[in-house]
């Protein structure tokens, strides 16, 4: 018996309304072989890691997956990025203007977001590239630790075509074995273009 392409998103999860361009996505991600892997864990608030991030198609597969499940999945953008026409369209998308140079960093600002929230779970490319990077951002482990969050790792692995979802990591005092358990967590998976070892 096969996976479902698209597991049940528990009542926890944040999701948006129903949409005509959900069905249209889920019949996409079918026709082009995707499938999501693993179960989405029945919690109202994490940072979502999304790696390895090889090619801009990971942009494009991500948010059909996003929209064809009606995820309610914020992510950050600097500031100056949201102008008009384009900062509409981040927005619609999730988009989360943040002020890189404010007095308490990004860290301080996604963590009040997560405090006036009920339901926030925040996507983050930890890799910060699509280019092989040897060490990776800390942000999204500081923003979970503060915020008091879990951390779901997601996996791109291109040779199955499959979006998986990892087991949750609470942060602890250790910030260092916590990314060092995180990063052997994705050594298995293939991107596009490359691995994340």
């Amino acid at each position: 018996m096969t996976a479902p392409i698209f597991p049940r998103v528990p009542p926890n999860v944040p999701q948006l309304g129903p949409s005509i361009a959900a069905p249209v996505c889920r019949w996409i991600l079918a026709r082009c072989g995707w499938r999501i892997a693993g179960e989405f864990p029945d919690v109202a608030k994490l940072v979502a890691i999304a790696a390895p991030h090889s090619s801009n198609w990971d942009l494009i597969w991500g948010l059909l997956f996003k929209i064809g499940l009606r995820l309610d999945l914020r992510f950050i953008g600097k500031r100056e990025a949201f102008f008009w026409p384009l900062g509409p369209l981040l927005r619609s998308f999730g988009g989360i203007p943040v002020d890189r140079k404010a007095a308490h960093g990004v860290v301080g600002q996604m963590r009040r977001q997560f405090e006036a929230h009920e339901h926030f779970w925040l996507a983050i490319a930890p890799e910060g590239t699509r280019k092989k990077v040897h060490k990776w951002k800390s942000g999204f482990w500081h923003i979970a630790h503060d915020a008091g969050v879990p951390i779901l790792p997601v996996y791109f692995h291109y040779p199955e075509r499959i979006i998986g979802l990892g087991p949750l990591i609470h942060p602890g005092d250790d910030g260092a074995a916590d990314m060092a358990r995180i990063r052997e967590f994705y050594k298995p998976w293939q991107g596009r273009n490359r691995g994340t070892v």
